[in-house]
């Protein structure tokens, strides 16, 4: 008896790298391409209307990128595999997109067969990393990063992450409005910033903060 194909979605911003992808998996046995996203709002439709097995997901991508859009369909509780596929390797997307829900985490420049056999392991519910990036993953717990920023500047950060001003944050942390000034001041200097705006997206970029679904706090 003849196993149902599996069934995908691939999101990627650029159109020649879709349908480079498409016409790979469609001449493969065992894959059928349900429908292409050039953006992450695009893929969460899509995942919704065809409920495909597995979706190849680029995570730099224009408007919803891919890490939000993984968060989303994770929020919203769909049973859809997602294959990061991506020329990044670095902890700032690796461990974000994992966190997030991402079942695998493949490079662009993996050979076809290690992409075909990925896409038929992430339909299987299995993880799937390439060797750089599982190798960056056991470093990083067996030898776990230096903290960059102190408990308390961190504290700080995730407070104006959530929008709040330096007065919020100051009564929120029982301290002095100068003093959230001053750890302000401390966590740019580490991070190589000189605003508000620029240091929560770095910290996002390093993986120090992320990104939280609806209902968290």
């Amino acid at each position: 008896m003849n196993e149902q194909p599996v069934r995908l979605v691939i999101a990627d911003d650029h159109p020649v790298v879709r349908d480079g992808l498409a016409a790979m998996f469609a001449s493969a046995p065992g894959f059928e391409v349900l429908g292409q996203a050039g953006d992450g709002a695009e893929a969460v439709r899509l995942v919704r209307r065809l409920r495909p097995d597995v979706v190849l997901m680029d995570l730099r991508m224009p408007g919803t990128d891919g890490l939000s859009a993984i968060t989303e369909l994770t929020r919203l509780g769909l049973t859809a595999r997602v294959l990061v596929l991506t020329t990044y390797d670095n902890d700032s997307h690796v461990l974000p997109a994992i966190e997030a829900g991402a079942t695998g985490y493949l490079l662009k420049d993996s050979p076809r067969e290690e992409l075909l056999r990925g896409a038929r392991a992430a339909a299987r519910g299995e993880t799937v990393l390439s060797p750089s990036v599982a190798a960056r993953l056991l470093s990083r717990v067996r030898n776990p990063a230096p903290q960059l920023l102190s408990r308390r500047e961190l504290e700080v950060l995730q407070l104006v992450a959530a929008g709040n001003t330096n007065r919020e944050a100051a009564d929120r942390l029982f301290i002095t409005e100068a003093t959230v000034k001053s750890h302000l001041l401390n966590l740019y200097a580490k991070l190589g910033v000189k605003d508000r705006a620029a240091a929560v997206t770095e910290a996002f970029n390093r993986g120090l903060l992320v990104p939280r679904g609806p209902g968290q706090t």
